[in-house]
């Protein structure tokens, strides 16, 4: 028996214009208590407009944003029960590790004893694993210290939402991942709702409960990330949520389970649909690079595809691969370091053949 989850903000036919420019476009949805909800696409999609309604730094054109029930339009970002840690974290340089994390308590009216403050700051920062950073200066911190600090500053008035504006943009490759990790520890930790804005296909799929993929100010789907990169509904979609391989085909066949498509070459592929589709309709053909298995002569399955070799890039732990068949065109492979450990290498200009499953193509709207 599933659980009901209580939500604990939401759009409402939300609209958000800047001149001529529609940032956000009748936006509709639901964010769960205690869930982790990612916006992901690419820049100028909408995604930072709606973290900005969410937090009330703008308010809608139309529509209505909902905290805990209640409509918040008119409410002050202060008022609500909502902190935001920024890309650039906007912390104090004049002011110690300690400070900046109080300065939120301090503004409360009533006044808090200095004596809880400290106590409340002591906390947050063993939250975020900085105990003893307290009389630091910012300058003095880290990038990843200074993220911390945020955090702290942020959880520390215990709000509802925290939503977090790519607060890994400026970290490396190393130090994001590790606190990707520290993110998600700190978010079951606290069961507090948090909600990310990000560019980054590969932080949202690793964090988020679920993500809310945004296009030209629109939401185009929502699902965790399994549904998202198993089933995606459209080539945008599918495009931006990993990395796949597209072909350009018509339906000769459709059933509801199985589909029959035709490239311009006159080969026949056969996939399952992700949505509505009737016979004549022009669609595109998506499998992911590492659903393809890529083999010799020797030990290719009967259906298997004769492909040319065109690049081989190296990765450690897989190669990718581009191959070249005469009526699908150039696509990518990607083989696991075992996998190619058993069939070998396989170099520039060298015949191969490849081959999938049949679930593993996906017939989407063009």
């Amino acid at each position: 028996m599933s659980v009901a989850i209580q939500t604990i903000a939401e759009l409402r036919g939300v609209t958000k214009i800047f001149g001529d420019v529609v940032a956000a476009d009748s936006l509709d949805l639901a964010i769960g208590e205690g869930e982790f909800l990612s916006f992901l696409g690419p820049s100028g999609c909408g995604k930072t407009t709606a973290l900005r309604m969410l937090a009330g730094f703008e308010k809608p054109t139309k529509g209505e944003v909902l905290l805990d029930g209640q409509v918040v339009n008119d409410l002050d970002a202060h008022r609500r029960p909502v902190n935001m840690v920024f890309q650039h974290y906007a912390l104090f340089p004049h002011l110690s590790v300690s400070d900046n994390i109080a300065y939120g308590l301090r503004q409360q009216r009533p006044r808090i004893e200095r004596k809880i403050i400290s106590a409340k700051v002591e906390q947050a920062l063993e939250t975020v694993r900085l105990g003893g950073f307290g009389p630091r200066r910012i300058w003095e911190m880290s990038g990843g210290q200074q993220q911390r600090v945020a955090l702290a500053r942020a959880i520390v008035n215990e709000p509802k939402l925290l939503l977090l504006d790519e607060p890994m943009a400026a970290l490396d490759r190393k130090l994001r991942k590790e606190m990707q990790i520290e993110l998600q520890n700190l978010q079951r930790q606290l069961g507090i709702t948090f909600v990310l804005v990000t560019h980054d296909q590969e932080e949202a799929l690793s964090m988020s409960d679920r993500i809310c993929v945004m296009e030209g100010g629109r939401i185009v789907q929502v699902g965790s990330p399994r549904e998202l990169y198993d089933t995606p509904r459209s080539r945008y979609v599918a495009g931006f949520v990993g990395t796949s391989n597209f072909f350009d085909a018509t339906v000769t066949d459709a059933s509801p389970n199985h589909i029959t498509v035709q490239m311009a070459s006159g080969r026949q592929l056969h996939g399952t649909p992700e949505i509505p589709i009737d016979t004549g309709q022009a669609v595109c053909v998506s499998i992911r690079p590492e659903q393809i298995a890529l083999t010799r002569a020797e030990r290719a399955a009967e259906a298997a595809l004769p492909v040319t070799i065109h690049n081989r890039i190296f990765l450690g732990e897989h190669t990718e691969y581009l191959a070249r068949n005469e009526a699908l065109g150039d696509f990518l492979v990607l083989v696991p370091r075992q996998a190619e450990l058993n069939e070998g290498t396989f170099n520039a200009g060298e015949q191969a053949f490849v081959s999938w499953d049949e679930g593993a193509l996906l017939i989407l709207e063009k």
